[in-house]
């Protein structure tokens, strides 16, 4: 026997599988709003009241919180294809527009046994910068240790030519003082995407891992810092081999592992984000987390292209996968 949770309109959606429930806000992005383990919230927590988005709006200036799906860019930027030219704004489209079920428009509906041992969502998003869909499912689990959130996405070319893209998945774990990111042994460095105060460099620059070095000392980029600390970096990894395909978030004071699993094959680079206070830039409440994104790029420009640059067809699909475990330690 099924059980269906329903939601119309701006109302919230939860699905839950034991002591494990993740919220999604299907009218504000899609947005994976709350990630909690018996009551305790693993995402970084609203900057502002979640409201109104528009089409040219910063991701700073909303909530800035929770778990977003950053597509076709990370980074604002202005693409040219077939149908001219395309200005894509920052954080790409997604989190700014409202997900519906495919097919329906408006109404949500979010499945999974009578038990419980899961439950999943199935969601819709669309870009307006370019002719781009993307559906997204979601299930949650109990497993032997613990709680795993698997995720689904097909991304289809709704238009008549072909078009440029990068995906990003943009999860801001609430990071605490002494919290430990763990990365496979193999990777002994990254590329630096940017760096609050240049503290470790400039765009571009190649950063080693763990033990970076400063101008006037080194630091251990795994250990997550205070709140006040005032940093905020961008670093990716990759092209990564298909034993480099995990990244983890410990925390002793929970007694928590959060696990992000992925396939390099089809998203091939990690971005981690670190920030501690250090953004947003303007004054106001800040970020205190760690965001470990799998992603399709190692920029967060889709106007920066490279080997890694992809082209979708029209009509064409592109198909991926990524989970995160929840595990007591």
């Amino acid at each position: 026997m099924e059980t269906e949770f329903i939601s119309v309109g701006k109302e919230n959606v939860l699905i839950q599988a034991g002591v494990c429930s993740v919220t999604v806000a299907p009218e504000f992005g899609g947005k994976i709003a709350s990630i909690k383990i018996d009551g305790r919230e693993l995402l970084q927590s609203p900057l502002a009241p979640l409201g109104p988005r528009t089409q040219t709006m910063s991701f700073d200036a909303g909530d800035a919180s929770g778990w977003d799906e950053c597509l076709p860019s990370v980074a604002a930027c202005t693409v040219t294809n077939e149908a001219g030219q395309a200005r894509v704004p920052d954080h790409g489209d997604l989190w700014r527009v409202a997900w519906h079920e495919r097919g329906t428009g408006h109404r949500v509906r979010a499945m999974g046994s009578s038990g419980p041992e899961s439950a999943s969502l199935s969601l819709r998003g669309e870009c307006f910068s370019l002719p781009l869909a993307l559906d997204r499912r979601l299930r949650v689990s109990e497993t032997r240790r613990g709680w795993r959130l698997d995720l689904r996405y097909k991304l289809t070319n709704t238009g008549l030519s072909a078009v440029p893209w990068s995906w990003a998945a943009h999860p801001l774990f609430m990071a605490e003082a002494g919290d430990r990111i763990l990365l496979p042994e193999s990777i002994a460095s990254l590329r630096l995407e940017g760096s609050g105060g240049n503290r470790l460099g400039k765009n571009g620059d190649t950063v080693n891992w763990p033990i970076a070095k400063l101008a006037d000392r080194t630091t251990d980029l795994s250990i997550a810092q205070a709140p006040g600390s005032g940093i905020g970096d961008k670093l990716f990894a990759g092209p990564l081999a298909p034993h480099e395909n995990w990244c983890v978030l410990e925390r002793p004071s929970a007694r928590l592992r959060i696990k992000v699993g992925f396939d390099p094959a089809a998203t091939p680079y990690l971005g981690l984000w670190i920030c501690y206070g250090g953004w947003p830039d303007r004054p106001g409440p800040k970020q205190t987390c760690v965001a470990m994104e799998p992603a399709t790029a190692p920029v967060d420009s889709l106007a920066e292209t490279g080997p890694w640059s992809r082209e979708l067809a029209p009509g064409a699909c592109s198909e991926w996968t990524m989970h995160v475990d929840f595990e007591l330690i």
